[in-house]
């Protein structure tokens, strides 16, 4: 337990270090080589590095037509419903955040328009490891449905056998995506980049990875003509405001349910309260003897921090100073903070709203800002996959009204062609 205000600035800032990210330079190298070999070798390095990487040796990259029929039948009722309950509800909330066009007459005969549209294809990232994500599914799925995505392309590792989880393709066929690739990693990022024999290239990608797809996606995303991307992120991260009134079996759950995403997460909790902390410190260490991943969050839970504060208020200080990828608040009024809370990725608030309902159905994305990108990226939300652009209508009536601001602002930064086109314009408008 550190106390807040017993810290000078540089010993605050380290406490609210995340862990050490991986020797950037290496891994730089690494990716680099990784998009260099698909570039060059297309379908050919995807095999073989998905044999290296994955240890599944394949004959072909797309999935088989075979392995996406009769889902339903397949899948254990419950955990149907609850892909379906879960698609629902995200599928509600992003189609409330459908934008609305704007059609202004800024001067008399001036017309300007801004319109919204999809993007053309998309690459939905979907991370392997010990567990399948078809919440991850769902939340770049839908909302590429919502948004009207023609082409949506799905590429996550496949295991050993060459297959993915029955409940990844469930969600992918809800979401109506028909472009599912057998590759993962970083070079699943070149190839939705750079397109190979198989797969085309996409305009933006998106999704969570590991340290290999993050740099991929960085990397890309500065290629000439190259690919948009949803954010920059590193390790998953929740931090916890509760006051001395909190639950501390609540406060230790959530604390935990973030540790078991991997090694390198990391839980903060602050409080005003260190007889809450000290409860807390002990639930972690009790509920953590339960849980099947224990090793992956007793890893986590060294990059644990428990901050005490002099008043919920300087609690909500350190939390804007962190910014964390998934912010709960538990504490009484939970409500009245969220004017005070600055930068993070999702809130949740009040005891009855743990970090997992936002990871799986309460219909916000899971798809968030982390590392402190909070202070400046937004969660992931319909908007990210459209684009939108403007448009303008001069009648010759309405050049002739801001036609001599234009001239005028044209020769003070010394643009004669700029004002030409309307000189020129408005000397044939006065012959007619």
């Amino acid at each position: 337990m550190q106390k807040w205000s017993a810290l000078n600035t540089e010993q605050q800032q380290a406490l609210l270090s995340r862990p050490a990210m991986a020797d950037t330079a290496k891994l730089s190298q690494i990716v680099a080589d990784i998009i260099q070999q698909v570039k060059e070798q297309g379908d050919k390095a995807l095999f073989a590095l998905t044999e290296r990487f994955d240890g599944a040796k394949l004959s072909q990259l797309a999935i088989a037509e075979s392995a996406m029929q009769d889902l339903e039948a397949q899948l254990e009722p419950k955990v149907k419903r609850a892909i379906e309950q879960a698609y629902a509800n995200i599928k509600r909330f992003h189609q409330a955040q459908y934008p609305s066009d704007v059609k202004v007459e800024t001067s008399p005969g001036v017309l300007c328009e801004l319109k919204h549209t999809p993007l053309s294809s998309v690459g939905l990232y979907i991370p392997g490891g010990s567990a399948p994500l078809p919440s991850t599914v769902l939340m770049l799925g839908v909302t590429a449905q919502v948004a009207g995505c023609e082409r949506k392309v799905l590429c996550t590792p496949p295991n050993k056998q060459g297959e993915i989880a029955l409940e990844i393709r469930y969600a992918a066929k809800l979401c109506g995506i028909d472009e599912i690739y057998l590759v993962g990693g970083a070079q699943a990022i070149a190839a939705l980049a750079l397109g190979t024999e198989s797969l085309s290239k996409v305009d933006k990608i998106f999704g969570p990875g590991n340290s290999f797809v993050t740099e991929a996606k960085q990397q890309v995303s500065r290629i000439p003509a190259g690919p948009a991307i949803d954010m920059p992120a590193g390790p998953s991260e929740v931090l916890v405001i509760a006051d001395a009134k909190a639950n501390p079996i609540f406060v230790a759950a959530d604390l935990l349910s973030q540790a078991e995403h991997g090694a390198d997460s990391q839980a903060v909790l602050v409080s005003d309260s260190a007889a809450l902390i000290d409860a807390v410190k002990l639930q972690v260490s009790q509920q953590l003897t339960t849980l099947s991943r224990q090793t992956i969050a007793a890893q986590a839970v060294q990059h644990s921090r428990y901050i005490l504060t002099d008043s919920i208020d300087e609690a909500y200080e350190v939390s804007n100073a962190y910014a964390p990828e998934h912010l709960i608040v538990q504490v009484e009024q939970a409500r009245d903070a969220l004017p005070k809370l600055k930068n993070a990725g999702s809130i949740f608030v009040g005891q009855w709203s743990p970090e997992s309902a936002g990871d799986y159905a309460s219909g916000t994305n899971h798809v968030l800002p982390t590392y402190g990108y909070a202070r400046n990226y937004s969660s992931l939300g319909l908007a990210d996959f459209m684009r939108r652009y403007t448009v303008q209508e001069l009648s010759y009536q309405g050049l002739r009204y801001i036609g001599n601001a234009i001239m005028d602002l044209a020769d003070a930064e010394g643009l004669d062609a700029h004002r030409q086109a309307v000189a020129l314009r408005l000397d044939q408008g006065v012959r007619k």
